[in-house]
C-alpha cells in the first residue's frame, strides 16, 4: 500500500454545529488537524447528488493506520466543537445593509466572539468562545440594538425561548416607506405654502419641522447605532448637515435632505423585503404537519416533531414532510422543487430498511425522497432519515439566505469611503468653526460658512444611488420571475462572461413531449402508436399521460385504438399489460433484458443508444414476442429559449 493514503468523512459527523463548509471552524479545524503528526494535508469535498458534505484527510501510511486517522479526527472535531459555539438566528429589526452591517460590527467587538455576520434578509450569524461569552450575551446586546430574534440554527441554541414580533413600527414593514413619502409630503407643503399663500412663514416652518421628524425618526437611531459602535457613518453626517441647516434658518434644504435618505433607506428595506419573502415562500414548500405511524398508532403531529426512524405516511399528490426513503408502496415522485427535474422520478421500497436507516447515504435515488417534493398517484410509507431543521430543503434555504450577507464591489467601496469621507467632512467644519482665531471675521459669519459646507457636503447621491439601483434590478427581475438575493449577486451579473443554464423550467417548459417515434422493421408507425397509447392509457404516470397525448394526435382523429387490460407497473423499469390477448410491455431496454423471452433485436438496441445520446427518455415496446419498435421522450424547449441565448450572446 501507497505511504500516502486518503479518507473522506462526513464534515457534519466531525463538526455537527457548524452550518456549512465556508465556516471558519472548518479552517480552523482543518488547521489543527494538519498539525497531527502524520496527517499530510486536509481540504473539504463538495456535496455531490448522493453524497453530504466531507472532509478528505491525506496522511501517511507509514504513520498512522486509518483507525488512527478517525479518532484524531474525531477528537479534534469534540475539542473545537466543545470550545466554538455557532448561532444562526431569525431576526426582526435589520431592514437594510446599513443597520445590518451596524449590527454586525457591535457584535464583533464583544469579547468572545469570533465572526459575526447580520444580512438585511433577517439572518445573524455569530461563532463564539464558548469559555469567554454566553448566548444569552450575545442576545441581550441584539435586544440593546432593537433586534428581536428567534434562533434558526440546530443543536443546543434551539432551547433558547424567543418570540418573534415586528419592530418596524405602527405600520408593520411599511412603516420606513410611509414615513420617507410622509416627509416628502410635508417638504412639499412647507414649499407650496411659502410659494401660494400669504400665510406667515411659520406655517411653512412647521410643515418642515413635521418633515424632519418623519424624515429622521430611522435616520437619528442608525445614526445612534452607528456611534455606538464607534462609527461615523453617512446618517450621523445627515443629521448633523439637516441640524445645521435648521440653525442657519434653511429648514427646506434640511427637510429635503432628510426625505431623500430616508426614501433611499426605504427603498433598500422594500428590496431585501422582497427578497427575504421568496426565502420565506421557498421555506414554506414543505407541509407543516405528517400522519406519522409509532408503535402501531397513527397520528398527526407537527414535522418539527418528527423524529430520524419515524414511519410517515404520505397520501396520493401531497407533499413529503420530510428527507428519508421508501419502506411501502410504490409511487411516482415530483422532484423540482428541490432538485429540478422535470419530469417525476419512480420511487419503490428499499431492500432492507434497518440497513438503510444504519447508512441514509448509501439508499439509491430510487428509494431516496426528499421534504417539499410531490407525491404522485400511489400511496407510500417512508422511513426520516434526517430531522426537519437537517433536510435538504432546510440547508437549501439556509444557503440562500446566508447568501444574502454578500454585498457588491459598490456597496464594499461605498463603505470604505464613508469612513473616510465623514470624519473628513466634520473635522473641515471644525476647522472652519475655528476660523474666527486666525481671521478677523464674526464667529456667526464663520458658522454659517462651516454649516454651508456641510449642508453642501451632505452626499444625498451616495446614499441612496445603491438602493435605488437595487430596487430597480430586483424588481425588474422579480417581474420576470428571477429572484435576485441583493446588490451582490446583481452587481456580479454586469461582469459575467459565462453562464450556465439548469435546463429543467428555465429554458424548457417542464413537460415531457413525445419527440421520436421509431418503429422496428417491418412496422407501421400507427401500429407502434396505437399499442403503445392503448397501454398508456391505463396509467396515471407523467410520462403515459405525455404518451397518450402525443400518440392520438399523431395517429389523427378517429383513429381506431385497441383495448388493453390488466396493467402492472414495473416500479423503474416500465409496464406491463395484456392487449388483445397477448402480453405486452413497454418500458426502458433494461427492463427486457431482464424478462427474458425475445431478445432486443440491433435496430432497436442502436435506436435506443441514439436517442438516450441525445438526451431522450426512451421507451420499447414488445408485443408477445415482436419488437414494435421506439418511443423518445424530452422535456421540449421553450418557444423564447433560441432568442433567449441569442439575446444573451449579444
Amino acid at each position: 500500500m501507497a505511504p500516502d493514503e486518503t479518507v473522506q468523512l462526513e464534515l457534519s459527523v466531525l463538526l455537527p454545529d457548524v452550518p456549512d463548509s465556508e465556516d471558519s471552524c472548518v479552517e480552523r479545524f482543518s488547521a489543527r488537524l494538519q498539525d497531527s503528526d502524520g496527517v499530510e494535508r486536509v481540504h473539504v469535498e463538495p456535496a455531490g447528488d448522493a453524497t453530504p458534505v466531507r472532509l478528505c484527510i491525506h496522511y501517511d501510511r507509514s504513520k498512522l493506520g486509518l483507525d488512527d486517522v478517525r479518532r484524531i479526527a474525531r477528537q479534534t472535531g469534540a475539542q473545537l466543537t466543545d470550545q466554538v459555539g455557532h448561532l444562526l438566528w431569525g431576526v426582526e429589526g435589520l431592514g437594510y445593509a446599513r443597520r445590518a452591517r451596524t449590527v454586525g460590527e457591535r457584535l464583533r467587538r464583544l469579547d468572545g466572539v469570533l465572526e459575526a455576520e447580520a444580512s438585511s434578509a433577517g439572518v445573524v450569524r455569530v461563532e463564539y468562545d464558548r469559555s469567554r461569552i454566553e448566548p444569552e450575551r450575545i442576545e441581550e446586546v441584539l435586544r440593546e440594538l432593537d433586534v428581536v430574534l428567534a434562533p434558526r440554527g440546530s443543536g443546543e441554541e434551539e432551547h433558547h425561548d424567543c418570540c418573534t414580533r415586528e419592530r418596524e413600527g405602527v405600520f408593520g414593514e411599511r412603516t420606513e416607506m410611509i414615513f420617507a413619502l410622509g416627509a416628502g409630503a410635508a417638504y412639499l407643503t412647507g414649499l407650496l405654502l411659502g410659494w401660494l399663500t400669504d400665510l406667515p412663514e411659520g406655517a411653512s416652518i412647521a410643515a418642515y419641522v413635521v418633515a424632519y421628524a418623519l424624515g429622521g425618526w430611522f435616520t437619528v437611531r442608525e445614526a445612534f447605532d452607528s456611534l455606538r459602535a464607534g462609527r461615523f457613518e453617512v446618517d450621523f453626517l445627515m443629521v448633523v448637515a439637516a441640524l445645521g441647516a435648521a440653525a442657519l434658518g434653511k429648514w427646506a434644504e434640511g427637510a429635503v435632505l432628510l426625505f431623500l435618505f430616508s426614501l433611499g433607506h426605504a427603498l433598500e428595506h422594500y428590496a431585501m423585503g422582497r427578497a427575504r419573502r421568496a426565502i420565506e415562500a421557498l421555506a414554506e414548500l414543505a407541509p407543516k404537519t405528517a400522519l406519522v405511524r409509532r408503535d402501531g398508532v397513527e397520528a398527526e403531529m407537527p414535522v418539527e416533531s418528527i423524529v430520524v426512524g419515524d414511519v410517515v405516511i404520505v397520501r396520493p399528490n401531497g407533499r413529503l414532510p420530510a428527507d428519508g426513503f421508501v419502506v411501502e408502496g410504490e409511487t411516482s415522485v415530483d422532484q423540482a422543487p428541490v432538485t429540478g427535474e422535470s419530469i417525476p422520478v419512480d420511487k419503490r421500497p428499499v431492500a432492507d430498511p434497518d440497513a438503510a436507516l444504519a447508512d441514509p447515504d448509501a439508499v439509491t435515488p430510487e428509494s431516496r425522497v426528499f421534504a417539499g417534493t410531490i407525491n404522485g398517484a400511489g400511496a407510500i410509507e417512508l422511513a426520516v432519515a434526517r430531522r426537519n431543521d437537517e433536510s435538504t430543503l432546510a440547508r437549501v434555504v439556509e444557503l440562500v439566505a446566508e447568501a444574502e450577507t454578500q454585498r457588491s464591489p459598490t456597496q464594499r467601496f461605498t463603505d470604505r469611503f464613508e469612513r473616510v469621507f465623514v470624519p473628513s467632512v466634520l473635522t473641515l467644519v471644525g476647522l472652519l468653526l475655528l476660523a474666527p482665531l486666525a481671521l478677523d471675521e464674526p464667529f456667526g459669519d464663520s458658522f454659517y460658512r462651516a454649516m454651508a459646507v456641510l449642508v453642501a457636503a451632505s452626499p444625498c447621491a451616495l446614499a441612496i444611488s445603491t438602493p435605488s439601483a437595487v430596487l430597480s434590478g430586483v424588481a425588474r427581475a422579480a417581474r420576470s420571475g428571477v429572484l435576485v438575493k441583493g446588490g451582490g449577486p446583481l452587481e456580479n451579473l454586469g461582469g459575467l462572461s459565462a453562464l450556465a443554464f439548469d435546463k429543467t423550467g428555465t429554458l424548457t417548459e417542464g413537460k415531457p413531449r413525445v419527440t421520436d417515434v421509431v418503429p422496428a422493421g417491418g412496422v407501421e408507425e400507427a401500429e407502434l402508436l396505437s399499442a403503445a397509447v392503448a397501454i398508456e392509457r391505463l396509467s396515471d404516470h407523467p410520462l403515459a399521460a405525455a404518451v397518450v397525448r402525443d400518440g392520438q394526435q399523431r395517429l389523427g382523429k378517429g383513429a381506431p385504438i385497441e383495448e388493453a387490460e390488466g396493467l402492472e407497473a414495473i416500479t423503474g423499469r416500465g409496464v406491463k399489460a395484456v392487449l388483445g390477448g397477448e402480453p405486452a410491455h413497454l418500458g426502458s431496454l433494461a427492463m427486457f433484458e431482464e424478462l427474458g423471452g425475445a431478445e432486443p433485436p440491433g435496430d432497436v438496441r442502436e435506436t435506443v443508444a441514439r436517442l438516450a445520446g441525445e438526451g431522450r427518455t426512451t421507451m420499447v415496446l414488445r408485443r408477445g414476442e415482436r419488437y414494435l419498435g421506439v418511443l423518445g421522450l424530452m422535456d421540449t424547449p421553450r418557444e423564447r429559449a433560441r432568442e433567449l441565448i441569442r439575446d444573451l450572446h449579444a
